[in-house]
C-alpha cells in the first residue's frame, strides 16, 4: 500500500508537470487556430468528447456548450476556474466531466441537475463541501475528491481514489452521505414548516379570540348605550309628567281626580243605560207572559186575568183608532 501510494503520488506529480508543460504549446495552438479570439469549440470536439483542458479558461462557456449536446464527455481540467456559472447545470447531457486541477471553491447549488453524470473528477481543487443537490446524481458511479480541503466528515466518507474500485466506492459512499444530509434537511424543513403552520394557527386562534373579544365588547357597549338611552327616556318622561302635574296644580285641578272622573263618566253612562234596557225587557217579557197565561190557560176567568184582558182589548181599540185617524189624515192630505 505504501508503495502504491508513493507510485500514485509520483504519477500525480508527473501529471501536474506534464499539464503545466503542455499548457503553453496547447494554448498557442488554440489561439493560433481561433485567430487570437478564443477557443473554437467545434475544433476541439472529437466524436462525443470535448477537450477544453489546458486552455487557460477563467470562465466556462456554458451557452456555447449547450449548443453541443453531442459532447457527452467534457474535459475542463488544468484551467483557472474558480466557479461554475449557474447555467452550467443545464448541460444535462453530460456523462463524464473532468474538473480536476482547477481552483473551484464550490459547486452550483443545483449541480444535482446533471442527472446523467456517471464519472466526475474533482481532483486538486479548493472544495470544502458539496451542495445538497449532489444527492440527486443517482447515476454517478465514479468520483475523485482527493487533494481538496474537504470537511473532515466528508473527507472520511469519500476516502481515497487510488484505483477504479476506490473511486467507485467513493461515489457510492458520498451519494449515500449526501442523501442522508438531504433527508435530514428535508426533515428539518418539515419541522420548520410544521412549526410555522402551528405558529400561524396560533396567530389565527389569537386573532379569532381577539375579534370575538372585540365583538363582545362592542355588544356590551351597545347594550350599555341602549340602557343609558332608556334611562334618559324614562327620566325625560317622568320630568314631563311632573311638569304637567305642576301646571295642573297651578290651575287648581287634581290631575288624578280629573283623569279618573273623565274615565269613569262614560263607564257610568254605559252601566245605567244597560240597567234600564234590561228592566224594560224584563217588564215587557213579564207583561207578555201574563197576557199569554190569561188568554190561554184556565185562569182567564179570574178577576186579575179579566182586568188584564180588558186592558189588552182597550189598548188594541186605542191603537186601532189611532190607525184609523192616521189613515183619514193620509186620505185628506192626498185630496
Amino acid at each position: 500500500e505504501v508503495a502504491a501510494g508513493r507510485a500514485a503520488g509520483g504519477a500525480g506529480a508527473r501529471s501536474t508537470s506534464v499539464c503545466q508543460a503542455a499548457w503553453t504549446k496547447s494554448s498557442l495552438n488554440v489561439m493560433a487556430k481561433s485567430g487570437g479570439k478564443g477557443v473554437n469549440l467545434k475544433d476541439k470536439l472529437e466524436g462525443n468528447e470535448l477537450d477544453l483542458s489546458l486552455c487557460d479558461l477563467n470562465e466556462v462557456p456554458a451557452k456555447e456548450l449547450a449548443g453541443l449536446p453531442k459532447a457527452t464527455i467534457l474535459d475542463l481540467s488544468c484551467n483557472n476556474l474558480t466557479t461554475l456559472p449557474s447555467d452550467f447545470c443545464s448541460l444535462t447531457h453530460l456523462v463524464k466531466l473532468d474538473l480536476s486541477k482547477n481552483q473551484l471553491q464550490q459547486l452550483p447549488l443545483d449541480f444535482g441537475r446533471l442527472v446523467n453524470l456517471q464519472h466526475l473528477d474533482l481532483l486538486n481543487n479548493r472544495l470544502v463541501t458539496l451542495p445538497v443537490s449532489f444527492a440527486q446524481l443517482k447515476n454517478l458511479k465514479w468520483l475523485d475528491l482527493k487533494d481538496n480541503p474537504l470537511d473532515p466528515t466528508l473527507a472520511k466518507v469519500a476516502g481515497d481514489c487510488l484505483d477504479e474500485k476506490q473511486c467507485k466506492q467513493a461515489a457510492a459512499r458520498v451519494l449515500l452521505y449526501m442523501k442522508s444530509i438531504q433527508s435530514e434537511l428535508d426533515r428539518e424543513r418539515q419541522r420548520k414548516l410544521q412549526a410555522e403552520r402551528e405558529l400561524e394557527k396560533k396567530r389565527e386562534a389569537e386573532q379569532r379570540a381577539k375579534e370575538a373579544q372585540e365583538r363582545e365588547l362592542r355588544k356590551r357597549e351597545k347594550a350599555e348605550e341602549k340602557e343609558r338611552r332608556r334611562r334618559e327616556y324614562d327620566a325625560l318622561k317622568a320630568a314631563k309628567q311632573e311638569v304637567d302635574q305642576h301646571r295642573m296644580k297651578e290651575k287648581g285641578e287634581n290631575p288624578k281626580l280629573s283623569v279618573s272622573h273623565l274615565s269613569k263618566q262614560p263607564q257610568n253612562k254605559r252601566s245605567w243605560s244597560g240597567i234600564l234596557l234590561k228592566m224594560l225587557l224584563f217588564l215587557l217579557l213579564s207583561a207578555l207572559s201574563t197576557l199569554a197565561v190569561c188568554k190561554v190557560t184556565e185562569l182567564q176567568h179570574k178577576p186579575v186575568c179579566i182586568s188584564v184582558n180588558r186592558f189588552y182589548e182597550d189598548a188594541l181599540t186605542v191603537l186601532q183608532s189611532h190607525r184609523l185617524i192616521r189613515n183619514v189624515l193620509q186620505l185628506n192630505s192626498q185630496q
